[in-house]
């Protein structure tokens, strides 16, 4: 009952921010005509509001909140799974390859389209293309183990971080370049409806795909030989985890841009409140994940006359945060 409570309690801060995110921006909205607003536009009711007002909020704040609901929960149970596979606490929702393959994706869409509708496109497929470079480089040796994933995901991340650079060297500096660096650094400002229903898709399928494997990767954490002593076909559940962290993963990046430490630190913040059991810890890990990535972007958005990119929020938060956690753990309780 316990957990239960907590996990009730990061619904109810979830669902709180989510709506004061609309609250809050460079127009400050009362919370009953934000209420009325999306009385009106979700459920179509007759209650008079003032237009302007009406467009704020169901066109840019409701769909931008939505996204960044969809992305911090995508990046944190992402890299909350990828640690629970690997055993290993470093690891994050990028770890194979998935960041820098869909950021080459995305500079080589920028660079041959100028950056239109295909950018997100390029990036999610190569994203996953990535990944899947990085899936068969660890089976040099006919066996899929942790340490040969891990080794095969830096080796392709490394390859797609040089084709970036490359692609940044040819890029116009004038137009192309900033766009690319941009984009790069995490964004949510040009978020639309559309995308929210397109790209919710891998998002929504991988996050459900990993929720239900929660008591796998309870298994598989203990090894490859206790999960198979267990029955567990440990190879098609590591596949599974992959194929749903990925696409949890590539489905964020391609809107989002790079952002990272949340599917880092996220999972270590939900271990802590939690505990170990991922049957529990991925809920929590959505649920904080969506928190933390609400707060982030209403600070981007009205920290400065310009908007912050979300990677350099993140970053500020993660890195000194994460000196914190390593001091108050000590590293236990980790995996």
């Amino acid at each position: 009952m316990k957990k239960v409570n907590k996990i009730l309690i990061l619904f109810i801060t979830t669902l709180v921010l989510f709506v004061a995110t609309i609250c809050i921006g460079r127009v400050r909205i009362p919370l009953d005509i934000v209420a009325k607003c999306l009385y009106k536009g979700i459920f179509n009711g007759n209650v008079e509001v003032p237009y302007d007002t009406y467009v704020i909020i169901m066109s840019i704040r409701l769909p931008r909140a939505c996204l960044a609901v969809l992305v911090g929960s995508s990046l944190a149970i992402a890299g909350a799974a990828f640690q629970a596979l690997f055993h290993n606490p470093l690891v994050s929702s990028g770890i194979l390859g998935i960041s820098s393959g869909a950021g080459f994706g995305a500079a080589l869409s920028i660079v041959l389209f100028s950056g239109t509708i295909f950018t997100p496109v390029f990036a999610f497929t190569f994203g996953v293309l990535a990944v899947a470079l990085s899936y068969f480089v660890g089976r040099v040796y006919k066996n899929t183990t942790a340490i040969t994933l891990v080794l095969g995901g830096t080796v392709i991340s490394n390859i797609f971080s040089a084709l970036l650079q490359l692609v940044k060297y040819t890029a116009d500096p004038y137009n192309e370049l900033p766009a690319i660096t941009f984009w790069l650094m995490g964004s949510l400002s040009s978020t639309v409806s559309k995308d929210i229903i397109l790209y919710s898709i891998p998002m929504v399928v991988g996050t459900i795909g990993l929720c239900l494997l929660g008591w796998n990767l309870n298994v598989l954490s203990m090894g490859d030989k206790e999960a198979k002593s267990l029955g567990i076909n440990v190879t098609l559940n590591k596949i599974l985890v992959i194929v749903f962290a990925t696409m949890t993963t590539a489905g964020a990046v391609c809107v989002s841009g790079s952002v990272g430490w949340v599917g880092l630190v996220i999972p270590h913040i939900s271990r802590m409140i939690i505990g170990t059991d991922n049957r529990v810890l991925m809920p929590t890990t959505i649920l904080l994940g969506s928190s933390f990535l609400l707060i982030v972007d209403t600070i981007c958005r009205t920290l400065t006359g310009a908007e912050l990119p979300l990677g350099i929020i993140t970053s500020l938060f993660g890195g000194p945060f994460f000196i914190y956690l390593l001091k108050k753990t000590k590293g236990a309780n980790w995996q």
